[in-house]
């Protein structure tokens, strides 16, 4: 069974939708998800975009601050590039229909613009571009609906991504053995949940955009889906990888019991809510000078530290000093959800404490969105570009996936071009599964799925040390021998496929944070408590070792 494409992209958040719409008039699209077309990262993400159009902002002015929040990690050429096209890919959205707020003034801003614009941590002006308290939402909303009705795109809900397809690979229920030479990809072996069959994705182009990597961790914000998909199969296929210690956990999200993977925006702040502890006294002015509006890893290492101190759950932000009409205006979703928890913001803080939220490093690529594996793409939260270097500035993410898409959908059009002129169809092996048998022991997966989770939780979180990094690498190899063990012996099944994914990131985390002999952005080792630029100012590059 196989399907042959132009295009396939595999993931359905605002980097893969944006990218199918600006390559569907050159070729066929196929686009593989894992639960259906809205599930995405990118639906979860509160805050909004950042883009100067403010007169009293610039350019140079979110380089800087972009520049600062990467700690000398940031590629200062691939930050104008997105800080540039910001502005003119806003007037793009809302040429697609995503309402944005504004703020119905006088217009002040640049091109006569009025958005209502916010201000987050690390930002020195007010630039976030956001559609109330849901932005993310309002975005795959447009995108969708604009993806569904186009004749060139199919949508394949419900399947998950297995392994890519490489032109250099002799396969065998995958990935044996690889050269670096001259490899190419030419699509993916997929799982199609509902038949529990393999189908053969056959494509020109394949385009990675599966999103971040926090289920790794025990608390997160990421949705469920968020396994690290793209990172692992691009790394089994043999294309670069870089920085993944880099793991933003977010300072401020929703501490209840009946509370999963609630994020609460770091807009709050942006809006005068203060980070106190639990005798309402602020604490945030012992740790930067910018106090709650300092950068996500000082925040969030603030709050780490406070625990450990108190002995608390958590601490609280606390936004009820606002008026209660300005905070059921601006944040009614939130509002909504607290209220559920019995928590009303208008007068109570919210208690919080941070979670894994985002992978700062991923699948290297060019500044067109390229791996160094010919035909395959990586955009959006699964790829490493450069822009955020060792901690990524607010609201910069939902940036970067639109700006890598228009991008990596430029570049792969013309790809595609020289690729029907100068080769020859791939003849794909079929998916063979022979000898292997149904699972009467999926207590394996459960178990190995909550054990990566709390070892990377407890010695690889936001503070780490070389001692809780070998105890987690000794755990995870481990567990990745049982995996590998248990995948070539039974059949395929989606939770196998993302336990197998979440193993082989967890494993690229501990191996790039234990390489990484100083503190810097988001890495905090306490044995290297200090930055050194003199032997560490560069990337954390890992590429798979092949045999063969």
């Amino acid at each position: 069974m196989g399907i042959k494409t132009d295009f396939l992209i595999i993931g359905s958040g605002v980097a893969g939708l944006m990218y199918a719409l600006k390559v569907a008039d050159h070729g066929t699209v196929a686009i593989v998800t894992k639960k259906q077309a809205m599930d995405s990262n990118t639906n979860q993400a509160q805050g909004g975009i950042a883009s100067v159009f403010d007169l009293e902002d610039s350019f140079d002015l979110h380089i800087k601050d972009t520049l600062e929040s990467g700690d000398g990690l940031c590629n200062p050429d691939v930050v104008r590039q997105v800080v540039t096209g910001g502005p003119a890919c806003i007037r793009e959205l809302e040429c697609f229909g995503v309402q944005f707020n504004q703020n119905g003034a006088a217009p002040k801003e640049i091109n006569g613009a009025s958005f209502d614009l916010g201000r987050e941590g690390g930002h020195s002006r007010n630039r976030i571009v956001h559609a109330q308290d849901m932005t993310g939402r309002e975005v795959e909303r447009a995108l969708l609906e604009r993806a569904q009705n186009h004749n060139n795109i199919r949508f394949f809900e419900n399947h998950i991504a297995i392994d890519l397809i490489t032109f250099s690979t002799r396969i065998k229920r995958g990935l044996i053995t690889t050269t670096h030479e001259d490899c190419c990809c030419g699509g993916a072996y997929v799982f199609d949940r509902k038949t529990r069959q393999v189908v053969i994705f056959s494509a020109g182009i394949t385009l990675l955009a599966t999103g971040g990597a926090g289920k790794v961790y025990l608390y997160t914000s990421n949705p469920d889906i968020a396994t690290g998909d793209g990172i692992a199969m691009a790394y089994r296929a043999g294309a670069t990888v870089a920085n993944l210690e880099f793991v933003q956990f977010h300072p401020t999200c929703l501490y209840h019991p009946a509370a999963k993977n609630f994020l609460i925006s770091e807009a709050v702040r942006g809006e005068g809510g203060r980070l106190v502890d639990s005798h309402n006294n602020p604490f945030m002015h012992r740790y930067d000078p910018k106090e709650d509006l300092a950068c996500r890893d000082v925040v969030a290492r603030a709050i780490d530290t406070e625990l450990k101190r108190s002995g608390q759950d958590s601490v609280f932000l606390d936004i009820s000093h606002k008026p209660a009409d300005f905070i059921t205006t601006r944040f009614p979703n939130l509002y909504e959800k607290c209220l559920s928890f019995g928590i009303d913001m208008t007068k109570d803080p919210i208690p919080v404490v941070p979670a894994a939220h985002y992978m700062c490093g991923g699948v290297a690529t060019d500044m067109c969105g390229r791996t160094d594996i010919g035909r395959l793409y990586a955009i959006g939260e699964t790829a490493c570009t450069g822009l955020h270097g060792a901690n990524r500035l607010a609201s910069n993410s939902l940036l970067e996936a639109l700006i890598y898409a228009d991008a990596a959908a430029k570049q792969a059009v013309l790809d595609l071009s020289d690729i029907n002129r100068l080769t020859q169809p791939l003849d794909v092996p079929a998916w063979d599964d022979v000898g292997t048998i149904d699972s009467d022991e999926l207590i394996m997966v459960s178990h190995n799925w909550d054990e990566i989770r709390r070892c990377m939780w407890n010695y690889v979180g936001i503070v780490r040390s070389d001692k809780r990094l070998a105890r987690a690498r000794r755990r995870i190899d481990n567990i990745q021998q049982e995996i590998q063990e248990y995948y070539w012996n039974f059949k395929i099944s989606g939770d196998l496929i993302e336990l197998r994914n979440i193993a082989v990131v967890a494993d690229l985390i501990i191996k790039c944070a234990d390489h990484r002999k100083e503190s810097r952005g988001l890495h905090y080792n306490i044995g290297y408590p200090q930055k050194d630029d003199a032997r560490w100012k560069k990337d954390t590059v890992l590429r798979r070792a092949f045999v063969g």
